[in-house]
């Protein structure tokens, strides 16, 4: 159940969700009710769980939409299963178990009464029982592996009660590269499925490569003198006379101002840093390489590859003192996307 919530971790919502559906993927699994809407309005016709939180004047959109809702306590399960009733429909329902993430769900050790209340819900199917995992990308598993223990702990009820059991899932990234015997009936692959491990300290079993390639073009060229600030706030100067490009691309794109004077961009297979404040909607790179020619619309290189040097978006996390995750999922809107098929 390939995870492409938060616009399909940046790359496209719409064409990701389409493309997976092309070459087979069983199900998907997005955070809102919204990116559902939009799936479906796109014309993907698979499964699709929400996985996030249901907010009780939200049900009737699940319902009108097909979409599997998670029921992450009793009373939240009682508001989904009295509003299909009322509106003579069907819920299909996934329960949220928290066994450590401390996020949405009832507790591991709280959960027989939402499991019993699931019985009783004349108008709910319960399709699938869920938890997730957050230490699974790390380099000790055994945070992991207790929460694993405990998931199968609440499991244990629907053999106990002579029940089948629900689907089961809890094998986010991390869980897939490294936690094999977390693969139950359904993996969420999430930022492995774009190419990009979740965590430097996440084994590397899986043989990927990064889908995306973030390109912008030198917009402008110019000659900067010896002391001559460059950006908001003169935080950045040459030592020496120097040629400073402008790309157009900004913070407002994504590209964000913990760059500034912090990151390196590919033009013309090399190396160059990112120097003064990003702006909104501008950056500069100084050329202070001898021989270096560069003008106006050869291609910048953000993420990617460029002769033979690349610049990943584990780089641009560890530029920025965050994560890969949040580098592809703040690619605005305004960037355009083009997509080619391999």
């Amino acid at each position: 159940m390939p995870v492409i919530k938060a616009d399909a971790y940046g790359h496209g919502i719409r064409e990701v969700g389409l493309h997976f559906q092309k070459i087979g993927a069983k199900r998907l699994a997005v955070a809102y009710v919204e990116e559902g809407i939009m799936l479906r309005e796109a014309g993907v016709i698979l499964p699709i769980q929400v996985m996030g939180s249901v907010v009780q004047r939200q049900i009737p959109l699940y319902l009108e939409h097909n979409l599997i809702i998670t029921a992450p306590c009793k009373e939240k399960l009682i508001q989904i299963n009295d509003t299909a009733k009322a509106l003579n429909k069907q819920a299909v329902v996934h329960l949220k178990i928290d066994t450590g993430m401390g996020r949405i769900g009832v507790r591991y050790d709280a959960a027989e009464p939402l499991l019993e209340q699931s019985l009783r819900c004349e108008a709910v199917t319960v399709e699938g029982i869920f938890s997730h995992f957050a230490r699974s990308d790390e380099a000790d598993l055994g945070p992991a592996l207790l929460q694993l223990e405990r998931f199968h702990k609440v499991l244990e009820f629907y053999p106990r009660r002579g029940l089948p059991c629900p689907l089961r899932h809890i094998a986010n990234s991390g869980a897939v590269a490294q936690m094999p015997q977390a693969n139950l009936d359904i993996v969420r692959p999430g930022i492995i499925m774009y190419g990009v491990y979740p965590s430097p300290d996440t084994k590397r079993t899986v043989s990927v490569e990064p889908v995306l390639t973030w390109r912008s073009e030198v917009g402008f060229v110019k000659q900067i003198e010896a002391g001559t600030p460059v950006s908001y706030g003169a935080t950045w100067s040459p030592a020496q006379p120097t040629t400073v490009v402008t790309l157009p691309v900004g913070y407002a794109d994504g590209y964000s101002r913990c760059f500034s004077s912090n990151a390196e961009v590919l033009i013309k297979g090399q190396r160059y840093p990112v120097v003064g404040r990003v702006c909104m909607d501008q950056t500069m790179v100084d050329l202070a390489v001898a021989g270096a020619h560069v003008s106006s619309g050869d291609r910048a290189t953000l993420i990617g590859c460029d002769g033979a040097h690349s610049i990943t978006a584990q780089d641009l996390a560890v530029w920025a003192g965050t994560i890969a995750y949040e580098i592809l999922t703040s690619i605005s809107a305004r960037v355009p996307r083009v997509y080619v098929e391999k």
